[in-house]
């Protein structure tokens, strides 16, 4: 299993994503920055140094957000999510396709990788309640509320 952390950089009430370089697997696709966990560093300070590395900035981890476990075809992946804020520089794109800051409302503008969706369900779900028969602008369809909550409540 594949060991992973993202980071929920907030700024003005929004929240910074990143789209992955085309030549990368995933590629084009958005998420939340981030990246492996290397032997012997904990989550904190996996996301701290990939902050560091990709985007120019240095990260202050606040809490945790949630764990993640996604089956891709090839493998599995373990992904820790971190609520963090800025304490130096603003974000550059050393190694992303680009980025933006966004509300969790427009998260549906953008196609995120797979791994992503359960984050975003939740970060939606903090703007929206959906009822039963609603559209899930996170699932881009029709869904009744029990499989929103089921994806939320993990």
């Amino acid at each position: 299993m594949l060991e992973v952390v993202a980071a929920l950089i907030r700024k003005d009430e929004k929240l910074l994503i990143c789209q992955r370089p085309a030549n990368k697997n995933l590629g084009l696709l958005w998420e939340f920055p981030g990246g492996k966990i290397e032997p012997g560093e904990t989550g904190e300070q996996a996301i701290i140094r990939e902050c560091r590395e990709e985007l120019g900035v240095t990260l202050k981890v606040d809490s945790f957000f949630m764990d993640v476990t996604h089956e891709y075809p090839d493998r599995t992946v373990h992904l820790s999510v971190y609520n963090c804020s800025l304490t130096d520089g603003e974000p550059v794109m050393l190694e992303h396709n680009d980025m933006r800051w966004i509300t969790a409302s427009e998260c549906s503008e953008f196609e995120f990788c797979p791994a992503d969706v359960e984050i975003l369900v939740r970060l939606v779900k903090c703007e929206k309640v959906y009822l039963y028969d609603h559209f899930c602008p996170v699932y881009n369809r029709i869904i009744d509320s029990e499989l929103c909550y089921e994806s939320i409540s993990r």
